[in-house]
C-alpha cells in the first residue's frame, strides 16, 4: 500500500472491483431481461423497487463506506484493533437497522410501493418484487460491509469472490425461477435473495480462516460515541449522496409515470445500461481509495496525489472508450429488452446523453472518493450533494415541463455536468492544502483541526 508501484498496487486492488461491479452489472441486465419478456409494466417494476434498494444501500453503505475510510487510515497508522472494533461495531449496527427498515416496509408496503412511482398497472408487479427483497434487507447489510471493509484493508480479491459468486448464482436461478417454474417478478427477486445469501458465506470466510488484517470478533463489538462519531462523520455524506439518489429516481419515475409505462420501461432499461458501462470505470476509482487512505494516514502525501491524478487519467481513457460504444450500439442494447418503438426512442436519448457525459459523472465520484479517503467529510458531503439536490432534482422538475419526456430523458446529463463543475472548484484548494501537507507548511493536527472546524 504505502511502498508498491503505483500501478500494480491500484491495479491490484481496482481489477477485483472492476470484475465485481461488471458482474453485479451483468446480474442487473440479465434480471432486466427475462423480466422484460413478461412485459412493459413488469419491467417498470423492477426499475421501481431499484429505488427501495437502493435506499436499504445507502443506509448500508453509510456504515460500510463511514467505518471503510477510518479503517484505511487507523491501519496505516499501525492501529489494527481499532479497526477491527470499528469493523464489527459497524456490521452488527448496519444489519439491526436494516431490520427495523425491513419489518416497517412490509407492514406499509401498499403506500410504500405508490411513494415509489408504482402506477395502477405497475403496482402489483411492484409489490410483489419489494415483498421479498425486504425479507433480505438485514443480509444486505452484512453483504455490503463486509466487502467494504475487505475492501478497505486491500482484500479486494475476497470481496471480489464474494460478491460475484452471488451474482452467478442470481444470474443462474433467474430463468428457472421466473420462466421454468413461472413465478414472475417474484423469482427475480428470491433470486436475488438467494444470491446475497451466498455472497455473505464467501465473504465471511476469509475472517473464519485469519486470513485478514481486520478481526470480525463478537467481543469486538464497541457501541462507543468515538466509533459512531467516525462512522457517522464520513458515512453520513455517503448516505445523503445515495439517499438523495434514490429519492431523485423515485421522482423520475412519478414523472416518467405521467408519460406511461413505455417511459418507465425506457429509464429502467437504459439506468441498468450505462450502470454496466460507468460501474466498471467506478470499480477502477475505487481502487485508489484504500491507497489514498493508507497513504494520507502514514503522511505520505505525494503518494496521494499521484494515485488520484493516475485514476483521473485511467477514467479519461475509459470514459471516452466504453462511453463511445455505449453510444454507438444504444438503439442495439435496447432492442434486447423491448421492441416498443416509444421505448426505443426515449431510451436512445437517455443512453447517448448520458454516454456524452460519462466522463464529467465518473471524475467528480472520484473527486469525492478522494474526500474520503482523506476524511474530509464536509466537502463529501457537499459534493455527494451536488449531483442529485443541487442539480438532479431541479433539473426533473424543470426540463420535463418545457420539453415533456425529452426533457425528462436529458435532466440526468445535465445534472452531470453542474456537479463537475462544483468538484472542480472543491478540488483546486484540497490540492493546495495536500502540497501545504507535503511541504510542512501546515502539520496534520493543525489540517484535522481545521477540518473539523469547517464540518462544523
Amino acid at each position: 500500500m504505502l511502498e508498491g508501484n503505483l500501478l500494480k498496487v491500484i491495479a491490484t486492488i481496482a481489477v477485483p472491483m472492476v470484475i465485481t461491479m461488471w458482474v453485479d452489472s451483468l446480474y442487473n441486465m440479465t434480471d432486466a431481461y427475462f423480466v422484460s419478456r413478461l412485459g412493459d409494466a413488469a419491467i417498470a417494476a423492477v426499475g421501481v423497487n431499484d429505488s427501495l434498494m437502493m435506499i436499504m444501500r445507502a443506509v448500508s453503505m453509510a456504515f460500510g463506506m463511514g467505518s471503510a475510510s477510518f479503517i484505511s487510515r487507523a491501519l496505516g497508522a499501525g492501529r489494527d484493533e481499532d479497526a477491527s472494533r470499528a469493523a464489527v461495531t459497524t456490521l452488527f449496527s448496519a444489519m439491526s437497522v436494516l431490520s427495523v427498515f425491513a419489518v416497517l416496509g412490509s407492514i406499509y408496503l401498499l403506500p410504500l410501493v405508490n411513494f415509489l412511482g408504482a402506477t395502477d398497472t405497475v403496482r402489483p408487479y411492484s409489490m410483489e418484487y419489494a415483498r421479498w427483497i425486504l425479507l433480505s434487507a438485514p443480509i444486505a447489510a452484512a453483504d455490503t460491509v463486509i466487502s467494504q471493509i475487505l475492501r478497505a484493508e486491500g482484500s479486494t480479491i475476497y470481496s471480489m469472490v464474494g460478491m460475484t459468486t452471488g451474482c452467478i448464482v442470481n444470474i443462474i436461478l433467474d430463468p428457472i425461477l421466473i420462466n421454468v417454474l413461472g413465478m414472475g417478478v417474484a423469482g427475480a427477486a428470491i433470486a436475488t435473495d438467494v444470491s446475497k445469501l451466498a455472497s455473505l458465506f464467501i465473504l465471511l470466510w476469509p475472517f473464519l480462516r485469519g486470513k485478514c488484517v481486520v478481526h470480525l470478533k463478537p467481543s469486538y463489538f464497541t457501541p462507543t460515541k468515538a466509533i459512531y462519531s467516525e462512522i457517522a462523520r464520513m458515512g453520513l455524506p455517503t448516505m445523503l449522496r445515495t439517499i438523495m439518489m434514490s429519492f431523485s429516481t423515485i421522482l423520475i419515475n412519478n414523472t416518467a409515470a405521467s408519460f406511461g409505462d413505455a417511459a418507465m420501461a425506457s429509464i429502467s432499461i437504459a439506468n441498468k445500461s450505462l450502470r454496466m458501462v460507468a460501474s466498471g470505470i467506478m470499480g477502477f476509482s475505487q481502487g485508489f481509495q484504500p491507497v489514498a487512505g493508507y497513504s494520507y494516514g502514514a503522511k505520505k502525501y505525494d503518494r496521494v496525489k499521484k494515485a488520484f491524478l493516475f485514476t483521473i487519467g485511467i477514467g479519461v481513457i475509459l470514459s471516452i472508450v466504453l462511453g463511445a460504444g455505449l453510444f454507438i450500439f444504444a438503439r442495439q442494447i435496447i432492442g434486447i429488452f423491448s421492441g416498443d418503438g416509444r421505448v426505443m426512442e426515449l431510451g436512445l436519448v437517455l443512453i447517448q446523453t448520458q454516454s456524452a457525459t460519462l466522463f464529467p459523472h465518473v471524475a467528480t465520484m472520484i473527486t469525492s472518493g478522494l474526500f474520503q479517503a482523506m476524511g474530509k467529510a464536509m466537502k463529501a458531503g457537499i459534493l455527494g450533494l451536488s449531483r442529485q439536490l443541487f442539480a438532479l432534482i431541479p433539473c426533473v422538475l424543470i426540463l420535463p415541463r418545457l420539453f415533456g419526456a425529452y426533457g425528462l430523458a436529458w435532466s440526468q446529463a445535465a445534472s452531470d455536468l453542474v456537479s463537475f463543475i462544483v468538484a472542480l472548484f472543491m478540488l483546486l484548494p484540497t490540492f493546495k492544502e495536500i502540497n501545504a501537507l507535503e511541504r510542512g507548511e501546515i502539520t496534520a493536527n493543525e489540517f484535522e483541526l481545521k477540518e473539523s472546524d469547517d464540518d462544523a
